[in-house]
């Protein structure tokens, strides 16, 4: 799902950016450890190419532990780049990330060279909730929505450590299908840039395959009822089998459609007459990702990412072609 969602203040920020960058001596782009590769900006590393680079994992409490270790080790073996996660329960966030910061800019420190940083992020990744702690009151707005924070702030993390904040930036034109569903189900996506069932039938796609039992927990679905929910001819259970394996090899030959329907029915999104509600359905399914009503899951791996992100720039390029092939043939005639 290829998405356009670039508003206005999207615009000052990039421009703010390349203005600040010239004496930004660490940059810290806040991501999403539910959706680390999707919410990484690649606009953003263009604007700080050159610059020393701190990823923070965000709401590592929402996300799969194992997954967000493997995204941490992927981004630390990245040349000057170093990754940390950080969620709601920290107690000190500023001196973690002024240690992490320290470590990137060494020659940088005390008052006569204070480090200076700039964080950015995507919308709705939660750094304004982390600056608010940053600070002894409410400093910046925050909420479930994307695009809350419209204004550049600086704020001292030391007397000898500036952080520059930045309002939630993402990028004009998100051509990695994948990414784009993964972004409008985690909230960084304003809510007219997307279909709410197309993003509800990629995300149970990706959830029965890979986090099946916390789907079949939050909505009390067993083995019985997804059998039941199918037109497909599946086994019978075996005797003796484990519930947990048979609901996620049931879960897994459902199609997207079906298993959307099974959740409406147990959660009363009906019409009158019995006809599945799929907009009330796929809203449900779209706030409990975001609530973690699945349990802790993150909806991509490095390898996913990379898989995506490779097949979108072939997409691209074989575009390119198509269209550079057309205007040639256009002016031959």
């Amino acid at each position: 799902m290829p998405i356009n969602w670039f508003p206005g203040h999207m615009h000052a920020t990039k421009k703010a950016i390349l203005e600040r960058i010239k004496e930004i001596d660490v940059v810290i782009e806040m991501l999403d450890a539910r959706l680390p590769g999707s919410s990484c900006n690649p606009m953003l590393a263009e604007l700080t190419a050159g610059k020393p680079n701190l990823k923070l994992l965000n709401k590592q409490d929402l996300a799969d532990p194992m997954r967000t270790a493997a995204w941490l080790a992927h981004y630390n073996a990245l040349p000057a780049c170093k990754a940390i996660g950080m969620d709601a329960s920290e107690s000190a966030p500023a001196q973690r990330l002024i240690a992490a910061s320290r470590e990137l800019a060494p020659n940088r420190g005390g008052m006569v060279k204070p480090l200076r940083v700039l964080i950015c992020g995507i919308p709705n990744v939660g750094k304004s909730t982390l600056i608010n702690t940053f600070v002894s009151k409410r400093a910046t707005k925050t909420g479930d929505e994307a695009g809350v924070t419209k204004t550049e702030q600086r704020i001292s993390l030391a007397d000898d450590c500036y952080l520059f904040d930045t309002p939630g930036m993402l990028w004009p034109r998100i051509s990695v299908p994948q990414s784009g569903y993964n972004l409008a189900a985690s909230g960084a996506v304003g809510r007219a840039a997307y279909d709410d069932e197309e993003v509800a039938f990629e995300l149970l796609g990706y959830l029965k395959i890979h986090y099946a039992n916390g789907v079949a927990a939050r909505y009390k679905l067993d083995a019985k009822t997804l059998r039941s929910a199918t037109a497909t001819d599946l086994p019978d259970p075996v005797v003796g089998q484990d519930e947990s394996l048979d609901i996620r090899q049931v879960m897994a030959a459902l199609s997207d459609d079906e298993l959307l329907a099974a959740i409406a029915r147990k959660r009363g999104a009906v019409h009158s007459g019995g006809r599945i509600n799929t907009q009330k359905a796929s809203e449900l399914v779209i706030h409990d990702f975001r609530t973690t009503q699945f349990g802790r899951a993150t909806i991509e791996t490095p390898g996913e990412h990379a898989v995506w992100t490779a097949a979108a720039e072939l997409a691209d390029a074989k575009r390119a072609n198509e269209k550079a092939a057309d205007k040639l043939a256009r002016r031959q005639r």
